[in-house]
């Protein structure tokens, strides 16, 4: 109690120079709902107590990290992974990330009060509980409505729930905002997001849930789930008109099978960034849907449907506006951001492709 009264001290201090009343300093530990102790159970059936609002909080995923930039709980966050190195002031948070995953002992080393695991993070859940950690491991998020649920929950977790209810709100309006602009378009594109080595994304996933909030439908999902492996003939039955690359895979409609599928043949592409088609978590689903709705209806989008945080959000409680860039057509092939593939199970395939292709090329 201690700990907390001086924090306490410590935030109206600093926020009578920012204009904060003593009130709103307070209201995330304070306000109906979210006041601590909590006892939430996370995704393994694990009820897990949270004592007090926690000053310290390492996430082993980017969509968390991203999260608790976007809900005012930046400050708050001591570890996250390479794959978060995007966010604003990451560069001085300790690097958790191992080879594959994240590094126990650098988790450790953070002195967490507070474990965030997302759940691509899954197979770190354990092995961190057993180092004595307080872990919480999120459920995935296959939809725009689990983003919300996640984003709520990690509000309450870390005591953020109006930040958790001012981002959602936010990304609340975007969405709508998108799904004006198709609204009456009859015949939508087909599409296809292709991961290489004949993996794409298929049904009940979060890409599959972007594709169709951006206009079009993900053919792969008709008759497939998850990140299934499709052979050549498959993918040609497919045919999509249109494939969704990244800075990973910019140049696989040149390639078979997709070169002689109706995207390649007539080099229909809509470019995104890896972060944003694999990061589970608002600013991702923002930047995605106006940047990959402006692409596939050029004539229908209007740069003004982007809602910005002011327009939802008070001004004195606002987090960091993502840069333009986030949102805004990005037509051009993007550059390789740091971002990685954000191990969402799309980001663990990813990495499990690359690492079969390491060691078949090392066999004698």
């Amino acid at each position: 109690m201690r700990r907390r009264a001086l924090v306490y001290v410590f935030v109206v201090l600093i926020g009578s120079f920012a204009g904060i009343t003593p009130a709103s300093a307070a209201a995330d530990t304070q306000a109906d709902g979210c006041s601590f102790p909590v006892t939430v159970t996370d995704a393994t059936g694990t009820e897990v107590t949270i004592e007090e609002r926690p000053e310290r909080v390492t996430t082993t995923n980017p969509s968390a990290a991203q999260t608790m930039w976007e809900i005012g709980g930046r400050s708050q966050v001591v570890g996250l992974t390479q794959y978060a190195s995007y966010l604003d002031g990451a560069e001085s948070r300790t690097n958790v990330s191992a080879s594959f995953g994240v590094n126990v002992e650098r988790v450790v080393s953070t002195n967490p009060d507070l474990v965030i695991a997302p759940n691509a993070s899954a197979g770190d859940v354990a092995p961190l509980r057993q180092a004595g950690l307080t872990v919480y491991h999120l459920p995935a998020a296959t939809t725009i409505e689990d983003i919300r649920a996640k984003t709520t929950t990690i509000g309450r977790l870390t005591g953020n729930c109006e930040g958790a209810t001012e981002a959602n709100a936010w990304m609340d309006a975007n969405v709508d905002a998108v799904r004006q602009v198709t609204t009456g378009v009859a015949d939508r594109p087909t599409a296809l997001y292709p991961l290489g080595g004949g993996y794409v994304a298929a049904g009940n996933t979060f890409v599959t849930s972007l594709i169709e909030l951006a206009g079009a439908e993900n053919v792969a999902a008709r008759n497939h789930t998850q990140y299934p492996q499709l052979n050549d003939e498959v993918i040609l039955k497919l045919d999509p008109d249109v494939l969704f690359v990244t800075e990973n895979t910019a140049t696989i409609a040149q390639t078979e099978p997709y070169a002689s599928t109706t995207a390649g043949e007539t080099n229909t592409t809509v470019s995104v960034r890896v972060r944003n088609i694999n990061q589970p978590a608002p600013r991702s689903v923002v930047s995605f849907a106006h940047n990959a709705t402006a692409q596939l209806y050029p004539d229908r989008y209007d740069a003004d449907s982007y809602v910005p945080r002011s327009a939802v959000t008070p001004a004195a409680t606002q987090t960091s506006e993502p840069t333009p860039a986030d949102h805004t057509p990005n037509t051009d092939q993007p550059t390789t951001d740091a971002s990685g593939p954000g191990f969402t199970a799309v980001g663990v395939l990813l990495a499990v492709l690359a690492l079969v292709s390491t060691l078949s090329r090392r066999r004698p």
